[in-house]
């Protein structure tokens, strides 16, 4: 029988296949707390371009379409977010 190579340890944190523990968001180029709602209209714009390319046969990429609307509820759960904060504080 062959010799089978020593494991190596898993590192700790988020590594290249792994997902950042939940709560600890990195911040992006993209950051949709410094304006939601123009962010959501450029997603939602962007949205309508993708699925007219799409009944066209003209997109080529169609992982955009699941990326923008995973995008667009980001943008949603922030302003949520950032609502019910609001709300929570104004009630004091």
């Amino acid at each position: 029988m062959a010799e089978r190579k020593p494991r190596q340890p898993r590192s700790k944190g988020a590594g290249a296949g792994e997902k950042p523990a939940r709560g600890r968001r990195e911040k992006k180029t993209t950051d949709p707390v410094a304006n939601p709602e123009v962010r959501l209209h450029e997603l939602r714009e962007e949205m309508f371009k993708l699925r007219f390319q799409f009944a066209t046969r003209q997109l080529t990429n169609t992982a955009r379409i699941r990326t923008v609307r995973r995008d667009t509820a980001r943008v949603k759960t922030v302003q949520h977010q950032q609502e019910s904060a609001a709300a929570g504080s104004g009630s004091s």
